[in-house]
């Protein structure tokens, strides 16, 4: 099953609600990930631009992103950009291909 990261950011509200009621938000967010026929594999809270990422299985591309959109509908997040990961067979395979393909470089 393909592999997802998604980094989120929440909004000051989000924060607030949290801060003054603290609660685990990797209990939603895997059962997002199931209904949507995936599987949560981590949450982390991080710092930085973003204030945490996930990683996920989803069954495709198009059920990673409705995962993204339901949680984003609700408001509590200021921004997500989501990555699809790949394994190192899946890396070396992709070198493969682009190896074996022409492309013709600007000026040439």
């Amino acid at each position: 099953m393909p592999l997802y990261m998604t980094q989120f950011a929440y909004t000051p509200e989000a924060w607030a609600a949290l801060v003054d009621n603290p609660e685990d938000r990797s209990a939603p967010v895997r059962e997002l990930t199931e209904s949507m026929g995936g599987r949560l594999i981590g949450w982390y809270l991080s710092m930085g631009d973003y204030d945490g990422l996930l990683i996920y299985e989803a069954p495709d591309d198009a059920s990673a992103g409705a995962a993204v959109l339901a949680a984003a509908r609700r408001g509590h997040l200021r921004a997500t950009k989501t990555t699809p990961l790949f394994s190192a067979e899946e890396g070396m395979e992709i070198m493969r291909r682009a190896g074996g393909t022409p492309f013709r470089a600007p000026g040439q």
